[in-house]
């Protein structure tokens, strides 16, 4: 481009790919004001004047030498701003527009936004999602009563070592709400069968506020050693200990009463807060995300969403509030089963009401029903479920 007068741009990302980019002469203060510098780009400028504009050269050393003089004196911000607004003003607007993609090199124009206007991290990025406030999907409901039919059986780990099957229900409604919380701040990261071994040795030794508080009793060693098989246990010990001694000097031996209060608790997000909310407190606010369900609905394009946070507050934003409580076990016992069950879940999928629906919906989440068939002999079954389809 020299008979044009370009600037040659060129951000070297990796070994194999190149970005080059066209700016005007007039350009050059412009990125000499480090606006478009980075530390992450190596950026190399070669100078290209026009013949074929005979004043570009002189208007270039004269923006380059105002440049100087400029960037010699302390500036305000403000001022800064009307120099950089006035170097983009001069340019001509005749520039190159085109986008051109050469193996993996691309040619792009300088009409493109500048860059360095991303938001600064830890600034807000959207606003919050009030719930009903999202248009639902197209036939989730169809869906979601699929799934609700392939887990009727309740027989997914979750249904046998989730926080509400593994309680001691005969000591009472203090202890039993405050071994819900304990159950779920042992679940993070770790397997419901291994929550409900550990629950067990916890029972055993004594699960209650007094019993756990008391260093006599439980020190810190002993209850690291009686969580031994979950994961990130030092955490979780500091974090138990730290939060049943809040609930004694706090809360008068209870667990908060609303999800807020539980959240202020060491270890306690709005995943579990929300669950024991719903199991010990018996009211919903909220709806507890795990993994599970973060993976599925970004796979079903009902959320679209980096974290199960993200995932929360958009699911909250059209799904009908009547199901906010039963969405947790349904789905994590989905999940868990296509994951961790595969013939269990292939079979229930040839058993019911809509095979070719639920082996569709297994697929799109990760189960290959094809292989699964070929292990149990059941290639005929799949493919008659399939053509029941059309």
């Amino acid at each position: 481009q020299k008979s044009r007068g370009y600037h040659c741009v060129a951000h070297t990302h990796t070994a194999r790919t190149t970005t080059i980019e066209l700016f005007p002469c007039d350009y050059l203060p412009f990125l000499n004001a480090n606006v478009y510098r980075s530390k992450n780009q190596r950026l190399q400028l070669s100078t290209l004047f026009s013949s074929s504009h005979p004043n570009d050269a002189e208007h270039q050393r004269q923006l380059l030498n105002d440049n100087d003089d400029s960037s010699s004196k302390s500036s305000s911000p403000a001022e800064k701003k009307t120099r950089v607004s006035s170097v983009l003003s001069s340019s001509r607007t005749d520039d190159f527009s085109l986008v051109q993609d050469i193996g993996r090199l691309q040619v792009s124009s300088p009409r493109a936004p500048l860059p360095n206007t991303r938001p600064r991290k830890g600034t807000k990025q959207s606003l919050k999602i009030e719930p009903g406030s999202l248009t639902p999907p197209k036939n989730w409901e169809r869906i979601y009563s699929l799934v609700t039919e392939l887990r009727s059986d309740r027989s997914a780990p979750v249904d046998s070592f989730g926080a509400s099957s593994i309680i001691q229900t005969d000591r009472g409604e203090v202890v039993f709400r405050y071994q819900v919380l304990i159950a779920l701040m042992l679940s993070s990261q770790t397997k419901d069968a291994t929550v409900g071994e550990t629950m067990r040795k916890l029972q055993q030794h004594g699960l209650d506020v007094d019993t756990i508080r008391n260093n006599t009793k439980t020190s810190h060693e002993t209850l690291n050693a009686l969580i031994y098989k979950v994961g990130f246990r030092n955490n979780k010990t500091k974090y138990i200990k730290e939060a049943t001694e809040l609930l004694a000097t706090k809360y008068g031996g209870d667990i908060p009463s609303t999800a807020e209060e539980l959240m202020t608790l060491p270890g306690i997000g709005p995943k579990m807060a929300f669950i024991i909310e719903n199991v010990a407190l018996n009211t919903t606010t909220g709806i507890g995300v795990d993994t599970h369900m973060h993976r599925i609905f970004n796979a079903l394009q009902w959320v679209d969403s980096k974290t199960p946070e993200k995932t929360r507050q958009q699911l909250e934003g059209w799904l009908p509030r009547e199901k906010w409580g039963e969405v947790n076990y349904l789905w994590v016992g989905f999940g868990q089963e296509v994951q961790q069950q595969k013939d269990k879940s292939f079979r229930k999928a040839l058993a019911c009401t809509r095979p070719a629906e639920a082996i569709q919906l297994m697929t799109l989440i990760g189960l290959d029903c094809e292989k699964v068939a070929v292990k149990l002999g059941l290639e005929l079954e799949l493919k008659q479920a399939m053509e029941s389809n059309f």
